[in-house]
């Protein structure tokens, strides 16, 4: 009988897709393995193999399959088991749910190459200029891309063109799949075996005392060797010993150097074990004891501690615990900012069997920790991520940690699947018969609900770590304060009284103000006219440090426009305040201190987390200005002052939730004092 696999392709689509495959192929094929296939009159996809039968389709005749891409599965029967779970409950396709947990690596894409139809009978003096230039571009490359013709004719829309000389007979198209994941290859050098007596060296070292420079380099070589023990990379060389790439390819020519490459995981940090596993307070004793009773009558806890009460030590504890059961450790955190101090604490426990996976590491690095977790390698034993960590392939999964299990950025709301990744946790650690722990300070009204109907257990850890009180909250009436004229700038004479006495001493300060820019709308004074977004239809927030009205949304941008788009008045107003705001305010009061902005503008890139929460661990900003990424979980040993700006906006925000959100907002906040 005929072999059939049903395969989950990366679309929108509802259903599964039966493929034809040879014998050999049945052999080969597991569920779990990616398949290229032929979808459409000419598209290839990445599909992924869910199952293997006998029946064929009944309303298509099936295709077969192009190519089998991997030798041994990369998906697990449980993820399998997720996903379909996942696209049942959020309402999605099995499709979408693949092509969002998948690395986009893994997903081969098919790109549409134009290449010249030899067997084109026409004459090229009856070509446009537009067709021309194609033409004769086609005579030096073999194959052109659509963004190459778009740059060489100097227009977005070619389709149509295209399209004419395709059915001219001028061009024809080819697809063809990329495999795009590289593995990273560092160049290392060795003494070549030649040189390896000391007699030769010796003599080598005479004949290079004219090149001064290489026989600098070659003196640097030995210095690390003696240090290092370890593979000498060229780069490791040339920082050394200050010298260029030139100059060791020369070394290399004479063949006194041999070099030879070896594939490094990008995501290897080199840390050691430097602290031991932490004492527990007697309060932090009993809510740890109290947990492992929990998880005899249910399978999910929260851990209801105030701020500061020292939750992570538990944590700490408890994943040590499963880690020695040689079982893996799922940590999950709401911010990729709060992964930056956290990870590097676990490091100094638990050295390097630590994976970190989130949206800001790049698709080669997000390939190699989804290979680690799936190959069960000692170095992703403890996985530390954000909301899409969920997805990784677990093989032996003991605990799941929910840090801060409230927060809103556990829910993916764009694009599809559209899933609550503290919920999907739950079923994630069913299918492994694992445990789940939540931690909150201010736990989300639903889990607590279910903690009271006995549908979770519930631990209460009341009291601060060493005994520390909980902040002062003093309520500062900005209506009285604004009519009194005692309002500098949006800050308050109390909030000016109270920063200049925390940083008298040596303190540093925190203020939080849930919107970022300069101003979140400009207004025309004559008509009140206020610019807004054409794709979104919402107002532009103003930037003052790039001078430019930009979308939150879509990130639409226009420069700061010097009239107004209605009326043309000159008189152009802004209304509200932001983050960048409230940082020039604070320059121009404290010109003596440092003041340091936490918000998306300032922390784009990989490293933008870490070097600003580095640089207020190490005291060299005295006042951070920041977001809702500031609210949360980070630990400052040095702030004794938090304020939070027309915190009435919150409150009165077009949201049922935001009493909730308000509250949990400003006890999360007010926790870093």
């Amino acid at each position: 009988m005929p072999n059939f696999v049903e395969v989950v392709l990366p679309l929108a689509v509802k259903k599964t897709f039966t493929y034809r495959i040879t014998e050999e192929q049945d052999v080969l094929l597991q569920s779990g393995m990616r398949v290229a296939v032929p979808f459409g009159k000419k598209k290839i996809f990445t599909g992924l193999v869910i199952d293997k039968h006998h029946q064929p389709p009944l309303l298509y005749e099936a295709k077969e399959i192009q190519e089998v891409l991997d030798e041994f599965p990369v998906v697990t029967p449980q993820q399998i088991q997720l996903w379909t779970w996942i696209s049942e409950y959020y309402m999605c396709s099995l499709g979408e749910v693949f092509k969002a947990a998948m690395p986009s690596v893994f997903l081969l894409e098919s790109e549409t190459k134009i290449i010249f139809n030899p067997n084109f009978k026409g004459s090229p003096e009856e070509l446009n200029d537009e067709e021309y230039l194609i033409y004769e571009a086609l005579q030096h490359q073999t194959q052109l891309t659509l963004l190459d013709i778009q740059s060489i004719l100097g227009k977005k829309t070619i389709i149509p063109l295209i399209q004419k000389m395709m059915q001219r007979g001028l061009i024809q198209l080819q697809e063809e799949l990329h495999e795009i994941y590289k593995p990273k290859v560092i160049r290392y050098i060795r003494l070549a075996k030649p040189f390896h007596s000391e007699d030769a060296l010796s003599q080598l070292l005479n004949e290079l005392s004219r090149a001064q420079k290489q026989s600098a380099v070659l003196l640097a070589y030995f210095q690390l060797q003696a240090t290092e023990k370890k593979p000498i990379s060229v780069k490791k060389l040339t920082e050394f010993s200050r010298a260029s790439t030139s100059i060791v390819k020369s070394l290399i020519d004479k063949e006194i150097f041999e070099e030879y490459f070896l594939v490094e995981d990008r995501t290897d940090v080199e840390s050691t074990v430097t602290s031991k596993i932490p004492q527990l307070s007697e309060a932090q004793q009993i809510a740890f004891d109290s947990i492992k009773n929990q998880w005899q009558s249910y399978d999910t806890c929260l851990l209801h501690g105030v701020t500061a009460s020292g939750k992570t030590e538990i944590y700490i504890r408890l994943i040590r615990e499963i880690l020695e059961n040689g079982k893996q450790v799922l940590f999950l955190l709401p911010e990729i900012a709060l992964t930056t101090q956290l990870v590097s604490r676990l490091r100094s426990f638990f050295g390097n069997s630590i994976a970190v996976y989130h949206s800001r590491y790049n698709r080669n690095e997000r390939v190699e920790v989804w290979q680690q977790v799936l190959e069960h390698s000692p170095k992703a034993q403890l996985i530390v991520g954000a909301r899409s960590s969920i997805f990784l392939p677990f093989h032996n999964l003991g605990l799941i940690i929910v840090d801060e299990e409230h927060e809103v950025n556990f829910k993916q709301t764009d694009p599809t699947p559209r899933y609550q990744a503290r919920d999907t946790a739950m079923v994630l650690a069913h299918l492994h018969q694992a445990k789940v722990l939540l931690g909150s300070a201010t736990p989300a009204l639903e889990t607590y609900y279910n903690c009271n109907s006995k549908k979770y257990g519930l631990v209460e850890l009341h009291e601060r770590f060493g005994e520390a009180p909980l902040p002062e909250t003093l309520l500062v009436d900005l209506k009285d304060k604004y009519k009194r004229k005692k309002m500098t700038g949006h800050l308050s004479d109390v909030l000016i009284e109270h920063i200049n006495d925390a940083l008298s001493q040596g303190e540093q300060v925190i203020l939080f103000q849930n919107r970022r820019g300069f101003a979140p709308l400009m207004e025309c004074l004559t008509c009140g006219h206020i610019p807004q977004c054409p794709n979104c239809d919402v107002s532009l927030t103003f930037h003052k440090y790039k001078n430019q009205l930009r979308c939150h949304y879509c990130g639409h941008s226009v420069h700061k426009p010097s009239h107004c788009h209605a009326c043309h008045s000159p008189e152009l107003t802004t209304k509200g305040f932001g983050t960048e705001q409230i940082e020039l305010e604070l320059a121009s009061l404290f010109p003596k201190n440092k003041i340091g902005r936490m918000d998306q503008d300032t922390t784009g890139g990989k490293h933008g987390y870490e070097s600003l929460i580095y640089q207020f661990q190490n005291r060299e900003i005295d006042i951070l200005v920041g977001t809702q990424m500031l609210a949360k979980g980070l630990d400052f040993a040095h702030v004794s002052l938090v304020a939070i700006l027309n915190a009435d906006n919150m409150l009165f925000f077009p949201d049922f939730r935001a009493l909730e959100r308000s509250y949990q907002m400003m006890v999360q906040v007010s926790g870093r004092a």
